[in-house]
């Protein structure tokens, strides 16, 4: 009896998976599943659950009042925004460091991935990929910390080589025209190497026999590299150029504030750290919700954008 009755539930989810197809696929992976759900947990919590807050943007937000006691407003924040002398110059801003982001950046770890992938030496090359990967792990407070070693007009490194040379000095951390190249490359000493890891993961499952065949018909490194490698990670690179269009205009909030001066402001003040001062400096918690809205509005366009630009070229898109 205690047998047949054990038995009975199993009976019973083999029943609805014959039913079901959706449920026989779901009990035939149900481990898989287990694995996906922390990561599903961790969206659900921390990325569509705070989105709740986005109708801040359409309050006049009182804390003490809550989400549902708020008075509405409508676009009144927009409106204040996209009318705020200071508009401009944060559009020119934002924009312009990422587009440098876009065109210096994100090109470097496929460069990287693609000279790592050419080294034969395995040592050499898992102790350059070390060195390359060490950078991510170090905080911006410590990557800004080093760069203001190196480059301080008092005392400074780089500074007291071309004072040697018998030049002038260079303001690099408070000069508006060094800023965005201070900016540039610290993301590309600290960033650069930690993303080679997708790329080369794509590379490792390239078909050595397609090298092999292009070297019996006399192809070069350069020929293979343009003919075999690059096609084969370029499904990779689209969805990952995509995917970064998708913060396109988050430039980094600790990195751009640590950075900041009075000296270098009127350069280097962006989307992020105007956000910062309205809404946890001056609790003004509506309009920097609409300020973040607009930036993440921004982002939907592009990737949208994007996405449908690279189906139209046959490729696979995000979605």
């Amino acid at each position: 009896m205690k047998q047949g009755y054990d038995a009975q539930p199993s009976m019973i989810l083999a029943d609805r998976a014959k039913r079901s197809p959706l449920m026989r696929d779901i009990i035939r992976d149900r481990w898989l599943y287990f694995l996906l759900f922390p990561g599903v947990l961790y969206f659900l919590v921390f990325k569509y659950v705070p989105m709740w807050g986005l109708i801040m943007a359409f309050q006049d937000y009182k804390p003490h009042l809550g989400f549902l006691g708020s008075p509405w407003v409508g676009l009144k924040h927009f409106e204040r925004f996209f009318s705020e002398p200071q508009f401009w110059m944060l559009l020119r801003n934002t924009l312009l460091l990422a587009i440098y982001n876009l065109v210096f950046f994100f090109p470097l770890p496929i460069v990287l991935a693609l000279m790592l992938n050419e080294v034969r030496k395995e040592m050499f090359k898992r102790f350059a990929q070390t060195l390359l990967y060490l950078p991510h792990f170090v905080s911006w407070v410590v990557a800004v910390g080093i760069f203001y070693v190196l480059f301080t007009t008092e005392g400074g490194i780089i500074n007291e080589m071309i004072a040697q040379m018998g030049m002038e000095k260079i303001p690099f951390l408070l000069s508006e025209e060094w800023f965005r190249t201070m900016i540039i490359s610290q993301s590309i000493w600290k960033e650069a190497g930690w993303g080679t890891i997708i790329f080369l993961a794509a590379l490792s499952g390239v078909d050595l026999q397609l090298y092999e065949a292009a070297r019996i018909d006399g192809a070069g490194r350069w020929r293979q590299l343009w003919h075999i490698t690059l096609p084969a990670i370029r499904s990779t690179i689209v969805i990952l150029f995509i995917l970064r269009l998708g913060s396109f205009l988050d430039t980094g909030f600790e990195h751009i504030f640590l950075m900041l001066n009075s000296m270098n402001r009127e350069v280097g003040e962006v989307f992020d750290t105007y956000v910062y001062v309205k809404g946890l400096t001056q609790a003004q918690y509506s309009y920097s919700a609409a300020v973040g809205m607009f930036k993440s509005l921004v982002g939907l366009v592009l990737v949208v954008g994007a996405n449908w630009l690279a189906k139209k070229f046959g490729e696979e898109g995000v979605y």
